[in-house]
């Protein structure tokens, strides 16, 4: 019967090599936990944070911050600002609804940094109106995504939370 040394003969491990494997592995095990984490993205939101309001009309398109976060998991999308910011690479899809009223038309554009992607806008003579459009990005780590006022619109919300803005991450890539 062989002895366990002959069997290892010319296949030993020094504890260097043991060492470096463990904290390999360890690595490996945070950059996958990590993954995981990141992988979790969505976030909704609506324009008040409570009670009715209006924004607008202005000259130019400005960023809407969506104030009244109810899900934010990854905390991608900022409160303060009205932007979100990929976390990870990946496709993420983007869903966005403008409320407005009156002879006033109401609309907003999604924006992928500083380009205009899709446009939600809608005008009538008088009544209540909302119009909504949604998109799919691809998106590197950084990139930023808001909805931007259109130009001359107004946009209302209530307590019911009608004019929102909302995304999560489809698969990373």
């Amino acid at each position: 019967m062989e002895s366990l040394d002959q069997k290892n003969v010319g296949h030993q491990t020094c504890p260097q090599d043991i060492h470096n494997v463990v904290k390999e592995l360890k690595e490996e095990m945070k950059k996958l936990q990590k993954e995981k984490q990141v992988k979790q993205v969505a976030f909704s939101a609506s324009l008040r944070d409570q009670g009715p309001g209006d924004i607008g009309p202005f000259d130019t398109k400005i960023i809407l911050i969506f104030k009244r976060v109810i899900t934010n998991i990854g905390n991608a999308y900022n409160s303060s600002t009205g932007i979100f910011t990929a976390p990870v690479r990946g496709v993420y899809h983007f869903d966005w609804t403008m409320k407005g009223y009156g002879d006033i038309p109401t609309g907003g554009a999604l924006f992928r940094n500083e380009e205009l992607i899709f446009v939600a806008y809608e005008q009538q003579t008088s009544g209540w109106v909302t119009s909504s459009n949604a998109a799919s990005l691809f998106l590197e780590v950084g990139d930023q995504v808001s909805v931007r006022q259109w130009e001359k619109t107004r946009v209302h919300d209530s307590q019911f939370h009608d004019t929102t803005f909302s995304g999560h991450l489809i698969f990373t890539m």
